[in-house]
């Protein structure tokens, strides 16, 4: 059976439904294959505040703010007895000053169930099993129970993440630039939270130069705790819940906090997570999301990009069908990249030193501070901002100049 509608998308996590919902206020027919059924879970718990300036345009604030989620107003950063807090409020550029903590599976499925309240059609369970593009239309072949059917569509949009559909049916991947390193993560319940600022912070804690920590708060009082990086303290003759214990003792503050915490689920371990491909459009499609390119969970900048992808992907196919001429490669390329650059730099910067060197200096000044918050809080795209503009050389001195007045 062939099924028309106006734009096909792949994936119902945030790039794909903040597609669907700017596609649903011009009028378009959205239709959404998703693989799994939701409510599932997948990590990128942290958002960032960019994420609700393009929130507000696709007006998906209010059915989010409902759901009562921990608000993030900041980072915190620690490495031993040294403490680096950014506060969302002191920020160079001007924007949202807070965003959201939340577990995916339920802000995911808020999502996806407000742009079907809309108008989309999502198919769950269902998977994407071939895609033919010619001048006119585009014909995707989905698999469900054994059941095939057939999609007929104008545009297509590849919102799938992880699943990387079309990057592997059209033999678009690459192998990305960064190191391979691993996450091991779960939720723990939380009794020993903090009632300050900090019950409202990110933390991301240092154990080593490649290993770090991830401590995310939810409002359902359990936490998101993770360690990125080298795992080759992980003992293999040990089960996975003893070996995060072990990794709960490690520092004093996750052993303060988190010893005797119930572990909500058996922790989890995925490796080689970072991605990318080798273009980002095609005729009659486009890669969004974690389609196209995944850095790393530090600086929690996968669903900025997402949802900054799946927008402009959508206002651009409207505007081609529409008639107009559409610069693909400047309009849409060039925009994603030059946002995932500017934090390809400071997660290199991470994990080379160079970022720990600032954060943890005697004293950082306030205006320059003020600038690097604005890139955490995800404005990677204000070329007003030295730190954004020169992001490839800019953290790189500074980090020289502490180093030299230490001498």
């Amino acid at each position: 059976m062939k099924i028309k509608t106006d734009i096909l998308i792949i994936g119902a996590g945030p790039s794909g439904t903040v597609a669907a919902a700017t596609l649903l206020k011009k009028g378009y027919d959205v239709t959404i294959i998703e693989k799994s059924v939701f409510p599932r879970f997948v990590i990128g718990e942290s958002l960032l505040p960019r994420c609700m300036d393009v929130l507000r345009e696709a007006d998906l604030i209010e059915p989010i703010t409902a759901a009562g989620f921990q608000k993030k107003s900041g980072a915190k950063f620690i490495h031993g007895d040294s403490v680096c807090d950014f506060d969302f409020t002191e920020q160079f550029t001007p924007g949202s000053r807070w965003t959201w903590q939340a577990p995916r599976a339920d802000f995911d499925k808020i999502l996806a169930d407000t742009v079907e309240e809309r108008g989309a059609k999502i198919v769950y369970d269902t998977t994407v099993t071939d895609v033919e593009i010619n001048a006119e239309e585009v014909k995707t072949t989905v698999e469900s129970n054994g059941e095939v059917q057939e999609y007929i569509s104008k545009y297509i949009i590849d919102g799938s993440g992880y699943g990387r559909v079309l990057p592997r049916l059209f033999d678009l991947d690459k192998p990305s630039n960064q190191p391979s390193r691993s996450a091991f993560f779960t939720h723990l319940e939380d009794p020993n939270r903090p009632t300050d600022k900090d019950a409202n912070r990110i933390h991301a804690i240092i154990l080593a130069q490649d290993i770090w920590v991830w401590v995310i708060p939810f409002s359902n009082g359990n936490t998101s705790v993770g360690v990125v990086g080298n795992l080759s303290f992980i003992d293999e003759n040990l089960s996975p819940e003893e070996n995060f214990n072990h990794l709960l003792t490690m520092q004093p503050y996750l052993k303060e906090r988190f010893t005797g915490a119930k572990q909500i689920f058996e922790p989890r371990r995925i490796t080689g997570y970072s991605s990318s491909v080798k273009q980002f459009y095609g005729d009659r499609y486009v890669l969004t999301g974690n389609s196209t390119e995944f850095l790393d969970p530090i600086f929690s900048s996968g669903v900025t990009f997402a949802i900054e992808s799946g927008a402009l992907s959508a206002k651009l196919i409207m505007r081609e069908l529409e008639g107009e001429d559409v610069d693909w490669q400047t309009e849409y390329v060039d925009h994603i990249q030059a946002g995932v650059s500017t934090f390809r730099s400071y997660v290199n910067a991470w994990y080379d030193d160079t970022l720990p060197t600032i954060f943890f200096a005697p004293s950082i000044n306030q205006d320059i501070k003020e600038r690097i918050c604005s890139v955490l809080a995800g404005y990677v795209w204000d070329q007003n901002n030295h730190y954004v503009k020169r992001h490839d050389k800019a953290l790189t001195t500074l980090a020289k100049v502490i180093r030299m007045q230490k001498k």
